[in-house]
Parts: structure tokens; sequence; C-alpha cells
């Protein structure tokens, strides 16, 4: 574990990682969130998917959380930008009735993806909250974090 920010410099002023140095490899990460809905939209559901005015939630939800990984370093303020050579984001119901998105973001670059996984899953749980407001605001977003990732200093996996 390092024992500075890695996003401070050496006066404590925020600064870009310098990644001159660093090796190209493939990198790759994968984050979740989790979002608990209310019974009454739950009770929405056909065949994994709910239909609404606005459409259907999870597909809109993929499409945003892919949309706002490609855009993580306009919104993370430091953060490098890139081009992602894969971003995918699947949603699914959990036996608690949860539902479930993850989203893996891939590159080969001199710097790691774990943002940008994090955003697009962020963003796509962000995303079914909108669409479902409507029905009810009791919807939680209960957690996002990085499962996993490799390719880079040091790798990662959520046991």
């Amino acid at each position: 574990m390092a024992d500075h920010f890695s996003h401070l410099n050496k006066t404590g002023d925020p600064t870009m990682v310098d990644v001159a140095g660093k090796s190209v490899t493939e990198r790759v990460a994968v984050a979740q969130s989790v979002v608990v809905l209310d019974p009454a939209i739950i009770s929405r559901f056909e065949q994994d998917e709910i239909h609404t005015k606005k459409g259907p939630v999870f597909q809109t939800a993929i499409i945003a959380g892919v949309m706002a990984a490609k855009k993580t370093s306009e919104l993370i303020p430091l953060c490098h930008p890139i081009g992602l050579d894969k971003c995918e984001v699947k949603i699914h119901i959990n036996e608690q009735k949860e539902v479930v998105i993850d989203c893996l973001a891939k590159v080969v670059s001199k710097t790691g993806v774990e943002m940008e996984a994090l955003t697009g899953a962020s963003v796509a749980a962000l995303t079914i909250y909108d669409m479902c407001k409507g029905f009810s605001h009791n919807i939680l977003i209960k957690e996002t974090r990085l499962m996993e990732k490799s390719g880079g200093k040091s790798d990662f996996k959520r046991t």
C-alpha cells in the first residue's frame, strides 16, 4: 500500500500522476453498483426488464454506463483521458431482488481503468434511479466498489 496520495506533488498540491515512464500493458477493471428498488418497482418487471414511458430501464442504463465510462476524465479531476478498448455493462437481479450492475473497462495503456469502471457502474445506477423515480423515490444505491483490476503496478480481486 502506498504511503502517500498519488495525486499530490511534493509540496502537497494536486497534480496529475506522471505516467510517462510506465509500461504500456493491458489493463482491466471491473466495478459493481447495487441498487435496491421499492417492491412497487420490482413488481413491474417483465422478462428481466422494466419498461417505462422513458423506455427500457436496463437497456438505457447500459448505454448510459458505457457513455459515462468514456467520459471519465471529463468528470473526475486529474484522471488521464484514455481511449477505452472495451467497456461492457451487465445488469441482473440477484436473489435478494437487488439490481446488480457490473461494468468492465479494458485498455492497453500506461494507466489503469478503475475510475472508468467505477464511473460506468455509478452512472448506470443513477440512470436506473432516474428512470424509476416516477414509480417511487424509495430507491437505494447501496454500494459501488471495485471488484477486480489487473495489468498495472498491482492486481486486485475482491474476495
